[in-house]
C-alpha cells in the first residue's frame, strides 16, 4: 500500500528577483528534494502592473534552475507564480511547495497541494468565459489528483493582453486597455474557480468585470505577461495525508478587516488575544496569503479613500500596501504573500486570506 503524501512549504527571503540562492541552499542541503517540487509562488518588487518585468525575470530565473535539476520537461510542469509589488513594508520572498513520502496519515487533515494547468489561450479568449471554463476544469482536475474536496485557497496565475497580443488577435479581444485587461483575466480565472467550487451556477460574458455579487471566496488570481496559459496551485486539507502543516481560511469583507486575520488565525490554531502573535507561536506560522484591492465606490466604511485618484501611483499598490500593513501589524512579519487586483476574489473590497501553520504538539 503506498505511503501518504506529506506537503512541505518553505518560505525563504529573495535579494533581488531573479535569486535563487536560498533555494539551491536547501537542495545542496539535503533539506529539499527537487524532484518533489511542484509550485513556487513569490513576492517580487516590480509595480504589478502590465510592464512589470521582475515577475518574468524571476520566472526565468525559478526555470532555469529548475531546469538544471529536473530537466526541461520537468520543469515546466512546475507551477511558478510570480506577484509583483511590494509596496509599504512587503517584504519579497518566495514560497517553495514540495510534495514528500509522508509516512502516517494525519486524521485531523493535513495540507494538501494539487497543481493544473490550461492550454494556453488565444488572445481574444482572455478574459472571457472560455478562460473561465478552463479554469474550472483545470482546477477540478487538480482537486481530484490531490484528494481535496474542500480547497483554502486556490491559486491561479493567469495571462494578460499586451499590444503585440492585441494585434495579433484573429477576434475582437475583450479589450485594448492593456492594463484593463489584468482585472478581465483575473476575473474569469476567479470566476473559473468559483464554477469548479460550486460558489455559483453559471458565468455570463457580461458577469465578467461587471456582476460583483459572483466571485469565489477562496481563489486569488494574479495576471503576469510572462504567461499565456493559466497555472493553478490548489490548498486544503486531507486526512489523506501526512504532516503537521494545516491551511485555515477567512473572508475580509474589507481593506481593514482585521477581525477577519484574527478569525484565520484561529482557525490554524494560533491563538490572537494580544492582538498580535506572540514569539513562541509566530514560529508556527509557515505562511500567510491575502487578496488586496480598493473598494469600487471610494469608500472604506463609509469614509473616503483616493486610490482610485491618484494618478501617481496604481490603485492595486495602495490597497496592497494597505492590506500587508494590517496583517503584518496581526502576523508580526512582512514576508507575507499580499497580491493586488480581486475582482470577484471575495466581496467589492475585500478579499480572501488564508494561513498555513504547524499544528501545535501535543504538551
Amino acid at each position: 500500500m503506498p505511503k501518504p503524501r506529506r506537503a512541505a512549504l518553505h518560505r525563504l527571503p529573495t535579494r533581488h528577483p531573479g535569486d535563487t540562492a536560498a533555494i539551491e541552499a536547501l537542495i545542496a542541503d539535503g533539506r529539499l528534494d527537487p524532484a518533489g517540487i511542484v509550485a513556487i509562488l513569490g513576492k517580487t518588487e516590480g509595480n504589478g502592473c502590465v510592464n512589470d518585468f521582475t515577475r518574468a525575470y524571476a520566472v526565468q530565473s525559478l526555470t532555469l534552475m529548475l531546469a538544471g535539476h529536473l530537466g526541461a520537461e520537468a520543469a515546466a510542469r512546475v507551477a511558478l507564480v510570480m506577484s509583483g509589488g511590494t509596496e509599504g513594508g512587503l517584504s519579497p520572498h518566495v514560497l517553495v511547495l514540495a510534495v514528500e513520502e509522508g509516512d502516517v496519515a494525519n486524521p485531523q487533515g493535513a495540507l494538501a497541494i494539487g497543481t493544473g494547468f490550461t492550454r494556453d489561450f488565444a488572445p481574444e479568449e482572455i478574459g472571457r468565459v472560455a478562460q473561465a471554463e478552463a479554469v474550472a476544469a483545470a482546477l477540478r482536475q487538480a482537486m481530484a489528483e490531490a484528494g481535496i474536496t474542500e480547497p483554502r485557497y486556490v491559486q491561479v496565475k493567469c495571462p494578460l493582453l499586451t499590444t503585440e497580443r492585441i494585434a495579433a488577435a484573429r477576434a475582437p479581444v475583450a479589450t485594448e486597455d492593456t492594463y484593463a485587461s489584468m482585472g478581465l483575466s483575473r476575473g474569469a480565472s476567479a470566476l473559473g474557480a468559483a464554477l469548479a467550487l460550486g460558489e455559483i451556477d453559471g458565468i455570463a460574458p457580461e458577469d465578467i468585470g461587471r456582476n460583483w455579487q459572483k466571485y469565489s471566496s477562496v481563489a486569488s488570481a494574479s495576471a503576469g505577461v510572462e504567461l499565456e496559459r493559466c497555472e493553478i496551485v490548489v490548498l486544503g486539507n486531507s486526512n489523506a495525508w501526512s504532516g503537521d502543516l494545516a491551511i485555515a481560511h477567512a473572508v475580509m469583507q474589507d481593506a481593514i478587516d482585521l477581525p477577519a486575520v484574527h478569525r484565520a488565525l484561529r482557525l490554524a490554531g494560533l491563538p490572537t488575544e494580544d492582538g498580535q502573535l506572540a514569539a513562541a507561536d509566530a514560529d508556527r506560522l509557515v505562511a500567510v496569503l491575502a487578496k488586496a484591492e480598493p473598494s469600487s465606490n471610494g469608500r472604506i466604511r463609509g469614509r473616503r479613500h483616493i486610490m482610485w485618484d491618484d494618478s501617481d501611483i496604481n490603485a492595486t499598490r495602495h490597497a496592497r500596501a494597505l492590506v500587508g500593513g494590517v496583517i503584518a501589524g496581526a502576523v508580526g512579519r512582512t514576508d507575507i504573500f499580499v497580491s493586488g487586483g480581486a475582482e470577484h476574489q471575495g466581496p467589492d473590497g475585500g478579499g480572501p486570506v488564508a494561513v498555513i501553520a504547524r499544528r501545535a504538539q501535543p504538551s
